[in-house]
């Protein structure tokens, strides 16, 4: 397939992530040979999202209910539009981590070993993932029946609880929807060290493999083909 106009290259690198990456470099490069530039959009910016989340988190706890649009929006396009437009194009982590890795040259940009993004592997941190997620919830779900306090701390990498009571301002709102925020904070936060973990040891965009949104949207896109 040949593409001969500018528009086309674009579509290229709009599909695929790997294809996306490559051309990070600020050019598209079509099979004729011919580099031309990479006209940014506002969705190249992304990557600044994910600094003022933290940022905002690390203040008011609170900021971390913000952090569900990275969660509802991606299964939106996968549920309603059937693609995982939001990990090729709007996510703002892959964008930070390729800022990092490709631009600030952070990344060794060694391929990921092949375990990395075996279905084995992707679907067995799926489920780690949405283990976690659940205890949050249940967590959450305490503290507003009264059965346990709230704990004002975030847990980093899901092994170590790291005191954050500054962030939150008691009686401001219910203690369960601060309990969710600490506990959504640390999820984002310890998801985000080890994209940067990967993004350091292997390409810019390694979390991307085995990413538990990218792997269940990629299965809700699959389910929606069938049908």
């Amino acid at each position: 397939m040949t593409h001969d106009t500018e528009s086309a290259c674009k579509a290229c690198t709009e599909s695929n992530p790997v294809q996306e990456q490559t051309a990070s470099n600020g050019t598209n490069k079509c099979k004729k040979g011919k580099r031309q530039p990479k006209k940014k959009g506002w969705y190249d910016y992304l990557w600044i999202w994910p600094i003022v989340f933290f940022t905002l988190g690390f203040f008011n706890i609170m900021f971390a209910w913000l952090g569900m649009i990275d969660f509802l929006v991606p299964l939106g396009f996968a549920i309603f539009a059937g693609n995982k437009r939001f990990c090729n194009r709007y996510c703002g982590r892959s964008r930070l981590f390729d800022l990092l890795g490709s631009k600030l040259k952070l990344s060794r940009k060694k391929p990921h070993p092949k375990w990395m993004s075996s279905s084995p592997f992707r679907y067995g941190f799926l489920v780690f993932f949405l283990t976690m997620f659940g205890m949050m919830i249940y967590q959450t779900y305490l503290v507003a029946a009264g059965a346990q306090s709230l704990t004002e701390a975030i847990t980093l990498l899901w092994a170590f609880n790291v005191p954050w009571e500054w962030a939150y301002t008691a009686g401001a709102l219910p203690e369960f929807t601060a309990q969710f925020a600490f506990g959504f904070y640390s999820l984002m936060l310890s998801s985000t060290i080890l994209g940067l973990i990967a993004m350091a040891a292997f390409r810019p965009r390694s979390w991307c493999a085995f990413c538990p949104m990218g792997t269940m949207t990629q299965g809700i896109c699959k389910l929606k083909k069938k049908n």
